[in-house]
């Protein structure tokens, strides 16, 4: 890749365009989900379901980190601000997300809570060693991308010996939920979810490797291409799928193999294993307990550990009864099926995570208009 521009081009778009067309099978119809917030914020700033067959359609997942939180986890941040006098660092996706009694992290931060938006946890870290008197906790949240830099500061934390940092962990991992997803009702069972393949995220592949969706092509017989996030990645990833179903192929291709290999980044792989294991089980919004698909801090590294330290416990909570964030990141409905979406729900006033993050299917669609379009 010499110029991103290479990956954005009209002409080039309209021929991946007319190639899909070619290739699809006027009877059939493809459903593809792809799982990562980052290709549905591409699909729709870049407009990409009009350039496909009305009989392709993509169906949005639990990608977005922000969104697949649950409140009760938020719930916890809170408190370790408002009633346990620490100063809480996270990413900025995090300080809108609605939590229970109206709250969430900017509004407790209105209440008198040290809450601070880092970017990176570098930056926590630095605040842990200038408020050496304070209790400093890093909200980490994130796929695979995130997990290493919070397993380095864990070990800096660790090596520093800097005894007042820790981190409430709230890792999630990605081949758990597509499992999650494949095994649920809604595509097993019922069929009302169809998917016939999937588009595999760029950045955690970068991590993880291609290898861990073997396994999603062998026992489930769904084609996986991971695919890099610029508008003619995406396009060609739905290509190369296309070609699978046709041709009764069910196997894992690497469109972005300018990044991701198929053994994923070893050196970041070993530090996560080094600081942490998995969880029996975590709650993620719309897909309920999904057993080990989620990581915690290991026994050699329990002083860094806030849900140890503070004796925090999670709780569940449900969700606003008129919010359908659950129900679209299962790929059930649609953001335009909400009846909130786009009127009580925006981005200026989010009641569902997935109007809060640029990667959430709601933000993406409201912010270039897909809300727009008509049901088909």
């Amino acid at each position: 890749m010499k110029y991103i521009d290479e990956f954005r081009d009209g002409d080039l778009a309209r021929t991946l365009a007319i190639k899909i067309a070619r290739l699809v099978q006027p009877k059939r119809t493809y459903s593809f989900m792809e799982f990562c917030g980052g290709h549905t914020h591409a699909i729709s700033r870049y407009g990409l379901p009009d350039l496909l067959p009305p009989n392709v359609r993509m169906v949005h997942g639990p990608g977005c980190p922000v969104c697949v939180l649950p409140i009760g986890r938020i719930d916890m941040a809170i408190d370790l601000a408002l009633h346990q006098d620490v100063i809480l660092c996270t990413y900025g996706d995090m300080l809108r997300v609605p939590a229970s009694d109206g709250l969430s992290l900017i509004k407790a931060k209105a209440r008198g809570g040290d809450i601070r938006m880092v970017y990176s946890t570098l930056d926590a870290l630095q605040i842990a060693r200038d408020n050496p008197a304070r209790e400093v906790v890093f909200f980490a949240i994130g796929f695979e991308t995130t997990t290493p830099p919070t397993a380095l500061a864990i070990l800096h934390a660790a090596q520093e010996q800097l005894a007042n940092f820790s981190v409430l962990c709230c890792h999630v991992l990605t081949p758990a939920a597509i499992t999650q997803i494949l095994e649920s009702p809604e595509v097993r069972q019922w069929g009302t979810v169809p998917i016939d393949g999937f588009i595999g995220p760029a950045h955690v592949s970068t991590v993880i490797g291609s290898r861990p969706y073997e396994r999603f092509a062998a026992n489930y017989r769904k084609p996986v291409v991971i695919a890099g996030f610029e508008p003619l990645d995406v396009m060609q990833a739905i290509l190369m799928l296309i070609a699978q179903v046709n041709d009764g192929r069910a196997e894992v291709e690497n469109e972005f193999s300018r990044a991701v290999s198929r053994d994923g980044n070893r050196k970041a792989q070993d530090r996560i294993a080094e600081v942490f294991e998995l969880r029996p089980d975590f709650e993620w919004r719309g897909l309920s307990m999904v057993p080990y698909s989620a990581l915690m801090i290991r026994e050699k590294y329990a002083s860094f550990d806030a849900e140890r330290r503070f004796l925090l416990t999670y709780a569940s909570v449900p969700d606003n009864k008129a919010c359908e964030c659950g129900a679209i990141l299962r790929g059930v409905k649609r953001p335009q099926d909400c009846k909130i979406f786009g009127t009580v729900c925006t981005p200026e006033n989010p009641v569902g995570s997935c109007m809060v993050s640029s990667e959430g299917a709601c933000a993406a669609h409201y912010s270039y208009g897909r809300y727009k379009d008509m049901a088909t």
